[in-house]
């Protein structure tokens, strides 16, 4: 059964830092893409950052410079540092597993920036 377990949210000031992890279960890791999305209400749901197998990463042009995801296979752990945080950075973010043919979602964790 596999699970993927988020860690890290909570509440932050503008320009302030989080880490968010996810740790995932039940799965050939080091084989899988890994990325971190997040979704307001009343929004579609959008990519943060993704990292590949090979440890290429893409990420949202809105977090270009201020976000670093990483991955650490030997843990089974992706991780994403936030920086220099921002007010419209506040959303939910769902940890995502993709490995074909299957994805998987972790159940999400509030991040919310606020003075």
């Amino acid at each position: 059964q596999m699970q993927l377990v988020e860690s890290g949210g909570g509440l932050a000031q503008p320009g302030g830092s989080l880490r968010l992890s996810c740790a995932a279960s039940g799965i050939i890791f080091s084989r899988a893409t890994m990325g971190w999305y997040r979704q307001v209400p009343g929004k579609q749901r959008e990519l943060v950052a993704r990292i590949f197998s090979g440890g290429g990463t893409i990420y949202g042009d809105s977090v270009k410079g201020r976000f670093t995801i990483s991955r650490d296979n030997a843990k089974n752990t992706v991780n994403l540092q936030m920086n220099s945080l921002k007010v419209e950075d506040t959303a939910v973010y769902y940890c995502n597993l993709f490995l074909v043919p299957d994805t998987y979602w972790g159940q999400g964790t509030q991040v919310t920036v606020s003075s």
